[in-house]
């Protein structure tokens, strides 16, 4: 074009001037293009900078249609060659947007843009067993190759709104909405083949605005695309807004008013292939007064992003997946985070290229008046007396039996004879003769099947007659029917206690053994009343039926259901139903005697409103065809129109379809009797193609065009308008051809270009007579919309429904609207009622319906129809894979916005492959020509979806069973990462400004003091002789082998609760001496060499214990290998032994046959061991000295520990520390010789270790011991024990807490029988190295109060590895408190203290009291400066027992030394500390300690190697898996890990395998809802999958590492794109 590189705005403002005028020439017709753009060129010539093109970098390549060689056309004349192709093509008739497979075409087309790529997203894995569909091979995914850079820049494009060529803006109105049709198309898939090549962007005099991609790379690609402008835009949007509104001021002079936009103008006829049209065929349809800058320009920007590297072990299918993820997704952020508490949403920026409405606002339509005809009946019932009568024996009603022929016809006279005879009988023979059931007024339950219309009408018309208000509902065949408690609802909201049925129905219904009908859920008692003729009395001679003249009275009430599944009843008034016959009778000219067929069910809608009451009303004979019989034979009702001669035809759409699917098998019908064919439900928008297709297959059967009459209507408005029968030759109505990026901002654009996101709409006619119609807007107060703006359509006319029965503040909001203008002033008195329906008034006031408010899908401010995406998914060739009738398309609410899914029931002969084909294409298609994200794309086996009563998805119940986890999906596709775009921005990290040494003066300025806390002092040891006794435990057990020989020092009990073995103080002395001797002579090690001990857990390991500090060696306690599982345990033994350089081992006969046997060989290499001594008999002999260490600094022994993030760590405690720690447990528990503990651990690592084989020796107390491996035989071992032996404090491991949770917490009665009585407990500790599991300590307490116990005993202890023992519940103390802290914060490292039940709180429960001797300080663990009380900051401990390094052979130490001894950046800077590697907050709280002071509480987070870094923020595994498990009842237990900044959830499923599948959506929504992420991958696993060490804690990295190597054996892998 001549002014690329113009700015028009800068141009003086003469020269607009004359262009504007220019411009309004054009649009008038006044000057033809050519002229336009010489005169156009002209103006411009001094304006224009010239500028060489630049190298075309970064464009798609010209679309294959246009030679590559030849240069571009300018955009305006590539429209004309373009508009004369097309009018040439389609014999200047109908666009081939009308034919039925034209949405297939727009799908194929959109898909084509991403053919190149094989299957983008890696397959789902899925166990053979779950569904034994598919074969084999499926599970091996599809090459990894495919992440090329044309997917990234194909899926992108697809993902902007489609790019426009560039197009004279003056051509493009919303005046070209309607396109007039002319009949007779031949247009050939080919032909628009070319069309859709045409219609792709033509690279040189393509612009490149800059727009941001839609989506933000989940991880920074090292290259980030730049989107530049290549060059100008040839006209800027701005400027056709400045031409338009001088425009408009101008015409605003000459007239008044625009006009109503004339649209109805007709296509020039055919002409050959000339590229200049005259300028009339291209402007002709255009109003002057109309705005023309509604066009949006769109550009397909491409960025080229690099592959990122991935390590070779990861097996392909991950690797692939990782590829899928490298597309950049969500628009990159502007600035940093602004923490703010209540910042969680990313609120979307407004687009600026939205188009807004630009209308005059609406003025209210008024349909003709309605005809007073003198004939008309005053009542209902009154046209069928007089019928009854005088046309006794006309046909009313002919039944058709299952194969279609006719089984029985009702006339008019038995039809009245009956309804008299049935009223009767309702009013005077239902009770006894004084106390009658029924009285006028009374509400009655119709139940009648489909197929049996005429008891439904005798029934119906009785009812009537005898003013009692019939409710017809469907019949109930189980107790499981869809919505079957929604019915109960409408039942009582009605107040219906009777149903009338007919004797074979009755036989029907669901019975209970004894015969009665069940009572189904939330239905109220009913009472059943048989209406067959014989069951009826005949009035007497002198009883008439009493009918008054219509009036507001309810005659019945018709159900509906609304989106959320509620089934409400709307009730009509007599006058009313009396004026809705009316207004019918005249729009569709119904005449007396006419024959009707009609397809509908009856019993509501437009089958009872025309087959069943205006049909009486004007004596017409009606033929009903049931919905079995549709089924069995679907051209029946076509037969039927052609045997009767039938002048009116009831249909659906459906039943279009399936009489063309089986039209092959008639050859002699005719349709030429048929004057009307009303299609129902002709408001939807793929029902063009149903009447395009069903007119051309039947015109040759004498169909005529203009008969087909679609219309919109809805339950509370009744008929909103039907298109009239037209006259034979006359035009055919217009059609509107929308766009759908223009409709999903409610706003009207046609659309010229881009065919593939065009809706093409029919009119539904005019509105009924007497009505009058606005349209306002659909959410928020009832503001009249503008012309060119979608709205709801409400209704004022004395033929609408009145209210809904029973729930009058419903009624209030949709029966009695009155419309607001802009200002929000009430328009009128008039109240309207609310259709249901969306649409818009187009030119001659013809009424479009685009759709229904309950398929609306509010997605991201944007409005899309659940229709549309049906019409869309079916598109895409579903024959081989899914059924068509059986797709629901709903939106659940998931993270403040609306998701979209899509359910649909899979064929069962497709293949695994197939599937999920259709599924990644029906994304694509959605995505490519609605720009929405799916949420969810769900395949069910078939016949599995919740069914309505004829045959469609159930949506409420469908979408109910998706939320529950109820679907049961056999495939299941997620793409939260394309659609979910409100995630808050990442937190990038700010550089730390301030010092540690600021930080504490603020703190201290604040008044805050530093979060520090310490224990009691141990105090002085009083006397000389405790301090030789308690220097070394060694010396301590010989003394008391000495004092007290015979104190009993353990009891151990097997399952049974046997005491299997007991050691005194002097049998333990003796055995340690034993195995002493054995150490020195058989093992012949040297003082100060490292055992390892493997033993069960028991006595043994106490005295093998003891029998090496005898020695002088260090001893290593090592958990023993899982005979049944040695492949797995052996290994970690290994390695042990191997890290620790033992030079022995001591261990059971039994182990050392293990150790030694072929199945060890298969794992390990057995011949290396070191000696190995078992301890089982040995001789009496005894060392001939006990070994004293020369310092209490020396190694007491190594406490091993693998941790829960894989790491295995050996720690050194000295002798100092085994009795510091000895004396401080001895102190805060108050043990001493005479008490009595017992201890349900694992007793090879931390403070477990010390309970089970170091305190009871230190303190002389007897300690009975329970292997929680015994537990498991016989569950109730431990707290039996308790119970038996009066325990006072016991110590467990949360794995045994949760053993009894699970397995007793429903046997507290058989406990209590037993005699268990656990009120002897004052303090139960859990040993762990832990955030407390305050779920699993509370409902332990609350299951087992039942017993007795108390509600304080439960608490928790807390170690790690630098200290194994940092706090622990004493006896005295207050009680450990809770406090609830904000999640957000918390991913800032932040603690904010919130009230119990806020939003995102998490409970946190203190954990135990610190020892006497602990001092705990709270530091940043970066500036390592100390933090203020109540901020989070990593734990740092000093204590006597602090352990005194790592003990590791890989020479670390240097990296790990300040893990021990650390000092403190700023304040004190003396004090060693050591780092616990925990991050926790010291609160003071309002308690007091036992010395009087303030309490001052230590809370554990979370371990720091553990969390998780995603999108800048910090997470705690713990928290997303609590929310994990919540999910659903089949998950057993959960664990997440990151890999490659994706979040993995491995789930545990303690269902059925057919649940798998529902697991993934709950697991996705949830982790959105509480931590805003998305998760990457959803693994199912069987239970007990998932690693856990001796405390119960889970092992993620090992979990993690497994996942990568492909060893889990999943049940289903899911893979969220």
């Amino acid at each position: 074009m001549a002014d690329r590189g113009v700015d028009l705005s800068a141009l003086p403002k003469e020269v607009r001037d004359q262009l504007a005028e220019l411009d309004l020439e054009l649009s008038e017709g006044d000057i033809t293009q050519k002229g336009y753009e010489k005169k156009r060129a002209k103006l411009l010539a001094p304006y224009i900078i010239h500028t060489p093109p630049p190298p075309p970098q970064n464009v798609q390549p010209p679309a294959p249609s246009s030679s590559s060689h030849a240069p571009p056309p300018s955009s305006s004349s590539r429209y004309r060659e373009r508009r004369a192709r097309r009018t040439h093509r389609s014999g200047g008739t109908r666009d081939d947007r009308y034919r039925s497979d034209i949405h297939t075409e727009a799908v194929q087309a959109a898909l084509a843009k991403h053919k190149e790529e094989k299957m983008a997203l890696p397959m789902p894995t899925k166990r053979r067993s779950t569904y034994v569909q598919s074969p084999i091979e499926t599970r091996t995914p599809p090459d990894s190759s495919s992440g090329s850079e044309d997917e990234t820049a194909v899926r992108r494009q697809s993902s902007v709104v489609a790019p426009q060529p560039q197009v004279n803006p003056n051509l493009q109105s919303p005046e070209s909405w309607v396109n007039h049709i002319v009949q007779g198309s031949s247009t050939s898939s080919s032909a628009s083949s070319t069309l859709s090549q045409e219609a792709k962007p033509q690279p040189q005099s393509q612009p490149q605005p800059q727009y941001k991609p839609q989506y933000q790379p989940l991880y920074q690609p090292h290259h980030q695309p730049q989107y530049q402008p290549q060059h100008q835009p040839h006209e800027q949007p701005r400027t056709a807004a400045v031409t338009d509104m001088l425009a408009h001021s101008r015409i605003a002079h000459s007239e008044n008013s625009a006009p109503p936009p004339d649209v109805t103008a007709v296509a020039p006829p055919a002409r050959g292939p000339r590229v200049d049209l005259p300028s009339n065929a291209v402007v002709r349809g255009m109003s002057r007064g109309q705005s023309r800058s509604s066009m949006m320009e769109t550009a397909d920007g491409r960025g080229n992003i690099q592959r990122v590297p991935v390590s070779s072990r990861v097996s392909t299918k991950i690797q692939q997946l990782l590829n899928t993820l490298k597309r950049p997704k969500r628009p990159p952020l502007s600035d940093f985070f602004t923490d703010d508490a209540e910042e969680i949403v990313e609120v979307p920026q407004p687009d600026p290229n939205t188009p807004k409405p630009e209308g005059r606002q609406i003025i209210p339509v008024k349909g003709e008046p309605l005809g007073v005809v003198s004939n008309w009946p005053p009542a209902l019932q009154a046209a069928l007396a007089r019928w009854g009568a005088t046309q006794g024996k006309s046909p009313a009603l002919t039944a058709l039996d299952i194969t279609g022929k006719p089984l029985y016809t009702l006339t008019y006279g038995k039809l009245w004879s009956r309804s008299v005879k049935l009223a009767y009988t309702l009013l005077n023979k239902l009770g006894t003769k004084n106390e009658q059931i029924l009285k006028p007024g009374d509400r009655v339950a119709l139940v009648y099947p489909n197929s049996d219309p005429g008891m439904f009408w005798v029934a119906f018309y009785g009812c009537l007659l005898a003013e009692v208000i019939p409710v017809p509902i469907e019949v109930p065949l189980s107790r499981k029917d869809a919505g079957i408690s929604q019915v109960g609802f409408l039942l009582g909201s009605c107040g219906v206690g009777l149903a009338l049925t007919s004797e074979i129905c009755l036989k029907g219904l669901p019975k209970t053994p004894t015969g009665e009908i069940l009572q189904f859920k939330g239905w109220p008692r009913m009472k059943w009343v048989i209406t067959d003729s014989k069951y009826l009395t005949k009035p007497s001679k002198d009883w008439q039926p009493h009918i008054p003249t219509a009036n507001t009275d309810p005659a019945y009430i018709e159900y509906k259901a609304n989106k959320e599944g509620t089934v409400v009843g709307v009730a009509v008034s007599k006058v009313a139903m009396l004026t809705h016959c009316q207004s019918l009778t005249q729009a569709c000219n119904y005449c007396e005697g006419e024959t009707l067929v009609n397809v509908l069910d009856f019993k509501k809608d437009m089958g009872l409103w025309h087959g069943v009451l205006t049909a009486v009303m004007n004596r017409i004979h009606t033929i009903s065809v049931p919905y079995a019989v549709m089924k069995a034979c679907p051209l029946s009702w076509v037969q039927r129109v052609h045997i009767h001669k039938a002048r009116v035809a009831l249909v659906k759409c459906r039943d279009l379809h399936w009489a063309m699917m089986a039209h092959r098998e008639q050859r002699d019908i005719s349709l030429a009797s048929l004057r009307m064919l009303i299609v129902a439900d002709g408001a939807n928008p793929w029902s063009v193609s149903s009447c395009d297709a069903f007119l051309s297959k039947f015109q040759s059967h004498g169909l005529k065009p203009e008969v087909i009459c679609p219309c919109a209507t809805s339950p509370e408005a009744m008929t909103v308008a039907i298109r009239r029968p037209g006259v034979p030759g006359a035009p055919l109505p217009a059609r509107a051809i929308l766009s759908m990026g223009g409709l999903s901002y409610g706003v009207i654009r046609v659309n010229t270009e881009d065919k593939n996101s065009a809706l093409t709409v029919q009119d539904v006619g005019h509105i009924m007579p007497g009505a009058l119609m606005c349209i306002v807007k659909p959410d928020g107060p009832p503001q009249l919309c503008k012309t060119d703006e979608i709205g709801e359509i409400i209704i004022n006319s004395r033929a609408g429904g009145n209210m809904y029965y029973g729930l009058p503040g419903l009624t209030k909001n949709t029966f009695e609207v009155i419309p607001v203008n802009a200002n929000g002033v009430p328009i009128g008195e008039i109240p309207f009622v609310r259709s249901g329906l969306l649409g818009f008034v187009g030119p001659g006031s013809l009424i479009f319906v685009v759709g229904k408010i309950e398929g609306l899908l509010m997605v991201s401010g944007r409005r899309h129809n659940a229709d549309d995406l049906v019409a869309t998914a079916l598109a895409v060739e579903p024959v081989k894979t899914v059924y068509r009738g059986r797709i629901a398309v709903f939106s659940v609410t998931v993270f403040y916005d609306e998701r979209v899914v899509i359910v649909a029931e899979q064929r069962p002969d497709a293949s695994e492959e197939d599937s999920f084909q259709w599924m990644s294409r029906v994304l694509q298609a959605i995505d490519s020509i609605h720009q929405v994200g799916l949420y969810c794309l769900a395949l069910v086996p078939a016949n599995t979806l919740p069914k309505t009563p004829l045959g469609g998805i159930h949506i409420s119940d469908t979408k109910q069973f998706f939320l529950e986890g109820n679907l049961h999906p056999c495939n299941i596709l997620m793409c939260p990462h394309t659609c979910v775009t409100n995630l808050p921005k990442p937190r990038q990290k700010q550089p730390v400004g301030v010092g540690p040494a600021s930080v504490m003066v603020g703190n201290l300025v604040a008044g805050k003091r530093i979060a520090q806390a310490a224990g009691r002092d141990l105090g002085l040891i009083e006397d000389q002789d405790l301090v030789r006794k308690h220097q070394y435990l060694t010396e301590a057990l010989q003394w008391r082998a000495q004092t007290d020989p015979d104190h009993v020092l353990y009891i151990l009990l097997n399952a049974k609760g046997v005491t299997v073995g007991t050691a005194t103080c002097i049998q333990l002395h003796k055995r340690a001496e034993k195995i002493a001797a054995a150490l020195t002579e058989k093992g012949s090690i040297n003082t100060g060499e490292n055992v390892v001990l493997l033993y069960p857990p028991g006595i043994d390991l106490i005295a093998a214990f003891y029998g090496c500090l005898y020695a002088g060696c260090v001893p290593v306690n090592v958990r023993p290998p899982h005979p049944q599982n040695l492949a797995a345990t052996l290994p970690t033994v290994r390695m042990i032994i191997d890290v620790s350089k033992a030079a022995c081992i001591l261990t059971t006969q039994n182990l050392m046959r293990t150790l030694r046997s072929k199945e060890a060989a298969a794992s390990v290499n057995v011949k290396t061991w070191p000696t190995i001594i078992d301890t089982d008999d040995l001789p009496r002999r005894r060392p001939p000295q006990i070994y004293k260490p020369p310092t209490a600094e020396m190694i007491a022994y190594l406490d091993f520990s693998v941790s829960t993030t894989g790491m295995l760590t050996g720690v050194k405690i000295s002798h100092a520390a085994v009795s510091a720690l000895c004396r401080s447990i001895k102190l805060q528990c108050e043990l001493y010789s005479s008490r009595q503990i017992a201890i349900c651990l694992d007793p090879y690592c931390g403070l477990g270790f010390v309970l089970w084989c170091l305190a009871s020796v230190y303190s002389g107390h007897q300690s009975i011991l329970i292997p929680p491996f015994e537990l498991e035989t016989s569950l109730s071992l431990w707290l039996s024990t308790l119970s038996q032996y009066r325990i006072r404090d016991t110590f467990c491991s949360y794995s045994v807490m949760e053993l009894c949770t699970k397995g007793l917490g429903t046997q507290t009665d058989l406990l209590k029988a037993r005699g268990v009585n656990l009120s002897c407990v004052r303090s139960c500790v859990v040993i762990a190295e832990e955030r407390p599991r305050l779920a699993l300590t509370h409902s332990f307490s609350k299951l087992f109060k039942d017993v007795g116990l108390s509600s304080r005993a439960v608490s928790t202890a807390f170690g790690s590895r630098v200290n194994l023992a940092i706090c622990l519940q004493g006896t005295t103390g207050p009680d450990p408190c809770t406090v609830y802290v904000d999640m957000k914060s918390l991913r800032h490292d932040r603690v904010r203290l919130v009230e119990r039940g806020a939003p995102q709180s998490l409970p946190l429960m203190e954990s135990g009291k610190i020892l006497p001797g602990v001092r705990v300080i709270i530091v940043n663990p970066e500036t390592r400066g100390p933090l203020g009380d109540s901020h989070l900051g990593e734990i740092w401990v000093n204590s006597p027992h602090n352990a005194s390094g790592y003990y590791t052979i890989y020479g670390e130490e240097s990296l790990q030394a300040d893990h021990f001894n650390t000092k403190l950046s700023f304040g004190d800077p003396h004090t060693l500390w050591a780092r616990t590697g925990y991050l926790g907050f010291v609160k003071r709280t309002e308690l007091l300690d036992a010395s009087g002071d303030r309490h001052d509480a230590l809370f554990v987070v979370g371990s720091l190697d553990e969390t998780l870094e995603l999108r800048g923020l910090r997470y705690h595994p713990i928290d997303i898996e609590t929310s994990v498990s919540r999910a659903h009842r089949s998950i057993a237990e959960s664990a997440v890990f990151t890999w490659t900044n994706l979040l993995v959830v491995v789930s545990e499923l303690c269902g059925s395998e057919q649940d798998a599948l529902d697991l993934v959506p709950l697991i996705t929504n949830v982790v959105l809802e509480e931590h805003h992420l998305i998760v990457g991958v959803v693994v199912i696993v069987d239970p007990g999958v998932i690693p856990i060490n001796s405390r119960g804690e889970k092992q993620r990295m090992h979990l993690r590492d497994s996942f990568l190597a492909d060893q889990l054996d999943p049940i289903y892998v899911a893979y969220n794109m």
